[in-house]
């Protein structure tokens, strides 16, 4: 699950770090125990250092703690996985206007070489790897904002998202569509279009929602139709 621990002057920070990021990974399963003792040994870490991480992470919405039960990793429900979804329709228009106003050309270049490989994945028809680059696209935009209080929060909504990282890009049909909204959008920022860039991904994400709304029960020999969105 985790790497041995590697040098930090706050063990704390870095035990957050290395087990938040085994949880977004899906390297620790949704509903899964989290046993003070294996986390202790696992992040080379104090019993009270491990304490402060699981509270942390409660906090971040990653983790519940039951009473006289200790931790698990949370389980997100169909329902507000249409929820976290909408909010992230919210942020990410956000964070999409200030890319397009603050992109430079060698941002919109980084963009059109993801959507490029986008395009290759689709074309072999390696979804899963099609996926990959979305989730990439996507955190370049943010990154391009540099609206860091976006780029935080949903970094946690997609963490919470984990179940159901394998979904929408499996409904037949559903490729194209995404990769027309991702050019879209692309576009729009490479012309410094503010209102046609927020546009673009709250469209493209309320398109996901629609997806996930209409599947949330077609999920054929228990393994989802899942695909990261």
């Amino acid at each position: 699950m985790m790497t041995s621990r590697s040098r930090s002057s706050d063990p704390s920070d870095e035990a957050y770090e290395r087990l938040r990021s085994g949880i977004m990974r899906g390297d620790v399963s949704p509903g899964q125990r989290l046993v003070e003792a294996d986390l202790v040994e696992a992040l080379g870490v104090s019993r009270a250092v491990v304490r402060t991480t699981l509270t942390r992470l409660a906090h971040a919405g990653l983790v519940e703690k039951e009473l006289n039960r200790g931790a698990r990793v949370r389980t997100v429900s169909e329902e507000e996985a249409v929820e976290i979804t909408q909010v992230r329709s919210v942020l990410e228009a956000l964070a999409s206007r200030q890319a397009a106003e603050r992109a430079t050309d060698a941002d919109v270049e980084a963009l059109r070489s993801i959507l490029a490989e986008m395009k290759g994945m689709l074309a072999e028809q390696d979804l899963l790897g099609y996926s990959e680059g979305n989730s990439r696209l996507h955190a370049k935009v943010i990154e391009i904002s540099g609206h860091q209080t976006v780029q935080r929060l949903v970094a946690n909504l997609r963490a919470q998202m984990v179940r159901f990282q394998y979904r929408t890009i499996l409904v037949p049909g559903r490729g194209k569509e995404s990769f027309a909204e991702h050019t879209k959008l692309v576009e729009a920022i490479a012309a410094h279009d503010g209102d046609a860039a927020e546009a673009a991904m709250r469209t493209h994400l309320l398109h996901v929602t629609d997806n996930l709304d209409r599947t949330k029960n077609n999920r054929p020999g228990g393994a989802g139709l899942f695909g990261r969105i």
